[in-house]
């Protein structure tokens, strides 16, 4: 019977591994709770104080200045106290944004060593490079903007209810009651934001695959007089981005306006019960002053705001569980079958280099076959060429010797040994292999060399490279091997192939 993973269960699995993550750093995440607790507290406190300096100045010639004088340093001491614990919970908070994106950067990148050659081959390595660099960026500045408002927000809105239902619990109920209207068109609002958000992620990869071989293929390109079609096919995606984009940014601008309108009107509503109250209206209560309604009014602004907040980190959050759900996908590839055998090839004596192919049988695409029941027995010192049509095996038979890709049916002895039963590290220790297209480190022209053997001395790099014929244009570079080779080091081909 076949499963599938409903979108619900996938956000709540991001969730919960994101949460995994952060769960590693406890101590900065108890400082962001109790920062954020001593934040609320401070702000909170600041209404009471001005509360108070307005009862002492109500009343024609009733002036209380040594109260004000009083109102007023309690006021500065609160503020001091929140601009620092508001200053520490954001370090706090930057510590966990920073080393959560750079352990599941680094865990990404981990993988992608250990992934089977057939994922590099069937994905797009700009897609791949996108989900390491720019969605890790993206879920960084979500996580941050989400601890940085998240429990301030919640902790004001509970604040506050506290504070107002002390001073007037009836006017408290009220806006108790009357706030969810902003929570629902919120959620209706995010709710329809979040298939954007992943739409945009994954067209963002696509168009990144698409220019990052655009690049590389630049002098085919324009072999072929092909810039026109690359064009109208980035301007197609680019387009395609575009549209999700606005889509995504459309719908959750919609969530300000919309609870920002609601909380005016609740603001409103406060403001008239309240004036009705310090009259002796329905809405009074015993000890409810012009000062209490002054602390009910700024109240009733911080109660709301932290609506208009959390909704906009939602709707971030939203955009970065898409990126971060792209990065776990990398992260969940299967990775390459790991060896099965323990033994080390020529741990007993050196490789002799005898290769023989025993009924082979392998395909990539399981439906299409393309080397069928292939016996060949090379003795060590013989030179056999390998000749064939493109895409007759040739490559993948190389592929086979590297254990790059294991077989089928059949086997691959090297020593007579089969290569499934040594270690991959071992095995290719002992090849020589020269790549069609060539690949070189941007470092000098030494650690290239030195890329397989870092034990190697100079003389023997030396020596390496005078027996490849190399020796010589090396030499007549800039500074001979502590050349720096920068995207190829303008090398040709074959200079390239020798190295």
């Amino acid at each position: 019977m076949t499963t599938m993973t409903t979108p619900s269960v996938k956000k709540q699995s991001t969730l919960r591994r994101v949460l995994q993550y952060v769960g590693r750093y406890p101590v900065s995440l108890l400082g962001t709770i109790v920062f954020a607790v001593v934040t609320v507290a401070a702000t909170l406190c600041v209404p009471v104080f001005f509360g108070n300096a307005v009862d002492h100045i109500v009343g024609k010639g009733a002036v209380d200045w040594k109260g004000v004088r009083v109102c007023f340093i309690e006021v500065g001491v609160a503020a001091a106290v929140a601009a620092l614990s508001q200053w520490l919970l954001s370090l706090c908070n930057n510590r966990i944004s920073c080393n959560v994106v750079r352990d599941i950067r680094k865990d990404a990148f981990d993988k992608i060593g250990k992934l089977p050659l057939q994922y590099i081959d069937t994905h797009p390595h700009g897609d791949t490079v996108s989900r390491v660099v720019a969605d890790a960026d993206q879920f960084s500045d979500g996580l941050l903007m989400g601890f940085t408002q998240f429990f301030t927000g919640v902790m004001t809105i509970l604040g506050t209810v506290a504070f107002m239902l002390v001073t007037n619990w009836k006017i408290g109920l009220v806006v108790v009651i009357v706030s969810p209207a902003s929570l629902m068109v919120a959620k209706f609002v995010t709710s329809h934001t979040h298939k954007f958000f992943v739409e945009q992620t994954a067209t963002r990869g696509e168009q990144t695959a698409f220019v990052e071989e655009a690049i590389s293929g630049l002098k085919t390109t324009q072999a072929f007089a092909h810039e026109d079609e690359n064009e109208e096919k980035f301007n197609e995606i680019n387009a395609r981005l575009e549209k999700s984009s606005m889509n995504a940014i459309f719908y959750s601008s919609l969530t300000n306006p919309s609870t920002r309108f609601i909380n005016n009107l609740v603001y409103a509503l406060v403001a008239m019960l309240g004036g009705f109250a310090v009259m002796g209206g329905g809405f009074a209560v015993h000890g409810f002053t012009v000062g209490g309604l002054t602390k009910f009014l700024s109240y009733a602004n911080q109660y709301t705001k932290p609506f208009n907040e959390i909704t906009g980190v939602i709707t971030e959050l939203k955009s970065a569980f898409a990126s971060a759900a792209r990065i776990f996908e990398l992260i969940d590839e299967r990775e390459e079958i790991p060896d099965t055998g323990n033994s080390v090839l020529g741990a007993e004596r050196k490789v002799a280099g005898d290769v023989i192919l025993k009924n082979v049988d392998f395909s990539y695409d399981k439906t299409r076959k393309l080397i069928e029941n292939l016996s060949l027995d090379v003795r060590q010192g013989q030179r056999i060429a390998i000749v064939g049509r493109t895409g007759s095996g040739k490559t993948t038979l190389i592929n086979l010797l590297m254990r790059f890709y294991d077989v089928d049916g059949g086997q691959v002895c090297v020593d007579g040994k089969d290569v499934r039963d040594v270690t991959r590290r071992s095995l290719r220790e002992n090849y020589g292999m020269v790549l069609q297209e060539t690949w070189l480190k941007n470092a000098t022209v030494r650690e290239n060399l030195k890329l397989g053997a870092p034990s190697a001395t100079d003389e023997e790099m030396i020596a390496a490279a005078k027996a490849a014929h190399a020796h010589s244009f090396i030499k007549r570079m800039e500074k001979g091997y502590d050349t720096v080779l920068g995207a190829g080091g303008g090398l040709s081909e074959g200079h390239k192939q020798l190295l």
